[in-house]
């Protein structure tokens, strides 16, 4: 990943760093584009969590993302030469939406570099605002290599998307507004962490004013470069970066964002794709708003921290940072939802082939609801159930399910954590390899666009026989494949290789239980 450069003057000490930043924060014009966005109680969550819990809602500014501050402030701090070279930039697509709208209040021309894989409702919105988005790379490194390249031979300004001392102040206003809108008892911050710029920001003003209020940031499990820069005490550079929350896929915390960040972030709390779509739904609940993934991380990591911590009574803010999100990703939000809240079970099940069999298992059940039934008819003298299973978090939780089963005497496997079983098997029970069939079966990912599907297929090739294959569009940026091939003995050790050569991450799955109870 290209690394942006720090600035020229950095101040000697974390003191003289955090004066300078919040500084600059006090002085951030933000309020001639951007809008105080209310410090909202969230009743429901705060009922079930025992804490009461507020929800700054960034995703009411006119970019629908706190972006837009930073973005404002940092153009509006160009000199007349600079404004009239223009700006450009590089963004997965809320940065992007906010230096196009500050661009056309300015009336500077902005040209913006967009992954390819970035979400339609993004792209339009930047078009929609006056940007000239030119779309490149499969991933924001992509992206942003262009992005520089083009401000060098252009002489156009870069405007980075978070690791700059501007950026980071217009994000921080979202701080002062916190302490000014809540001025008593204030526990913790929960804030989303992509490349730092607004935890860096919120973490700089609020440890000068009022140091006893933790900040806590919160990151995907599959993208949590800064817990990963805290641990080894300096930046990494992620190897896989997740695009659930394609809002905070970043490879790497930025340089100055990091020198904040080390000094006066106090933890890092790290959630699953389930979580998410988990928070997502609770922040419906309470607001009736729909957030994207990336936005409601913070309440994702509040609800892992009191489950981890057991806090009650505390007050703790969510800052709900965006709601860009295309209306068909919803689908999969929906679908996954239930698992984060922990209000379904999934699990494979095997029981006596016989008449009267279904029946004595769904009255083992009891009066739980059957959220999914998968089942096809196998020669033998046992069955494999495929069963999602509604389940309760504090009234009837998943534990108690598998127990209660297990003593009734079922062989029971709980499939609720596997991927495998959640992506694809669950879609595609329904008959096993054939006998002797030599298979293998493989995940697969890459990036959803028109064609990607046949670019996959066409790299694949001809070499082996697909003998299972299950690929389900469902709005996410990563399409996802769940193949098997008939690969022979002498070929195995190949195999490696090959798959390698195609350029896509996989997973070997072949021995996986999913697979090996249901279609192995």
């Amino acid at each position: 990943m290209t690394s942006l450069s720090l600035p020229s003057r950095t101040p000697a000490t974390p003191q003289q760093l955090l004066s300078e930043q919040v500084r600059r924060i006090l002085s951030a014009p933000v309020y001639d584009l951007a809008i105080e966005t209310p410090l909202q109680a969230a009743p429901a969550l705060s009922a079930s969590l025992g804490n009461q819990v507020l929800l700054k809602r960034e995703d009411l500014q006119p970019t629908f993302s706190f972006k837009i501050r930073g973005a404002y402030t940092r153009l509006s701090r160009l000199n007349p030469a600079q404004r009239a070279r223009g700006v450009i930039t590089a963004s997965a697509g809320n940065h992007a939406q906010g230096v196009a709208l500050a661009a056309a209040h300015l009336e500077l021309k902005a040209t913006i570099v967009m992954p390819t894989t970035t979400p339609s409702l993004k792209v339009e919105g930047v078009r929609s605002r006056g940007g000239n988005v030119l779309l490149h790379g499969e991933s924001f490194p992509h992206a942003l290599a262009h992005a520089l390249a083009l401000a060098d031979s252009q002489g156009a300004t870069f405007v980075p998307p978070f690791d700059d001392p501007d950026v980071i102040a217009g994000q921080g206003t979202v701080a002062m507004e916190i302490l000014r809108q809540h001025p008593g008892r204030l526990d913790a911050i929960f804030v989303p962490v992509g490349g730092g710029g607004l935890i860096a920001g919120i973490a700089a003003y609020v440890k000068y004013l009022r140091p006893e209020v933790k900040v806590i940031g919160v990151e995907p499990e599959d993208s949590n470069c800064l817990q990963a820069a805290m641990a080894a005490g300096e930046r990494v550079v992620l190897a896989q970066v997740g695009t659930f929350a394609d809002g905070v896929a970043v490879a790497q915390i930025g340089a100055h964002c990091f020198e904040l960040c080390r000094h006066f972030v106090d933890d890092v709390v790290t959630v699953n794709s389930d979580e998410l779509c988990a928070a997502i739904k609770d922040i419906y609940d309470d607001t009736r708003s729909i957030t994207e993934p990336s936005g409601a991380l913070a309440v994702a990591g509040i609800k892992k921290y009191v489950a981890r911590t057991g806090a009650q009574g505390q007050t703790l803010v969510a800052i709900d940072s965006g709601a860009n999100v295309n209306f068909d990703r919803l689908r999969h939000v929906a679908e996954r939802a239930e698992l984060g809240e922990q209000r379904e079970a999934v699990v494979a099940v095997t029981i006596p082939e016989r008449p009267g069999s279904f029946r004595a298992f769904c009255l083992a059940l009891g009066k739980r609801q059957i959220t999914e039934f998968n089942y096809r008819y196998h020669p033998g003298k046992e069955a494999r159930l495929f069963v999602g299973v509604r389940t309760h978090p504090q009234h009837d939780p998943r534990e108690a399910l598998l127990a209660s089963l297990a003593e009734q005497g079922y062989q029971v496997l709980d499939m609720t954590d596997n991927e495998l079983a959640k992506l694809h098997v669950r879609h595609t029970v329904g008959g096993h390899a054939a006998p002797g069939a030599k298979e293998r079966v493989l995940r697969f990912e890459f990036a959803e666009r028109p064609g990607a599907l046949l670019g996959f297929l066409e790299r694949l090739g001809k070499r082996w026989n697909i003998s299972l294959f299950h690929y389900r569009n469902h709005g996410a940026a990563q399409a996802r494949v769940f193949a098997g091939l008939e690969v022979p003995d002498e070929e195995l050790a190949g195999l490696p290789q090959a798959l390698e050569a195609m350029g896509y991450p996989y997973w070997d799955e072949t021995d996986n239980p999913a697979y090996r109870l249901f279609m192995g």
